[in-house]
């Protein structure tokens, strides 16, 4: 089973049925999934913007993020030191470097929607 650590757009585009939740499907399936603790704070974040613009789907959210919680991920704690150098680095949010940092920690690909994420992701890899 492919190990690898997935991010909040991967996780948020399969439960909150976003246009890419096919893909974020394939993604998630078969895998051993990793992420750092920030992955729980964002997804609920998530939940509560789309909460806000679209109240009459509260219910249907709040069992979405649920439904997100019971994917099996191995959670990480991540040096917070490290992830400030990373982001100052890559320039990158610390919350986009906590996931590099964790891929990097871990010797595993990182899966992530977020285009500015990936580029650093891959030159990261090339060097």
């Amino acid at each position: 089973m492919p190990a690898k650590v997935i991010d909040a757009s991967v996780v948020a585009a399969w439960c909150f049925r976003e246009p890419r939740a096919s893909e974020a499907m394939e993604i998630l399936r078969d895998s051993d999934l990793h992420a750092p603790l920030l992955l729980a704070y964002e997804l609920t974040s998530i939940a509560r913007r789309k909460t806000i613009a679209y109240p009459e789907k509260t219910s249907v959210l709040e069992d979405a993020l649920q439904m997100a919680f019971a994917i099996p991920i191995h959670w990480s704690e991540i040096d917070h030191v490290a992830v400030l150098r990373l982001a100052l680095l890559a320039d990158l949010t610390t919350y986009d470097a906590c996931y590099l940092h964790l891929a990097r920690k871990l010797g595993m690909p990182l899966a992530t929607f977020d285009q500015e994420l990936a580029r650093s992701y891959l030159a990261d890899q090339g060097k």
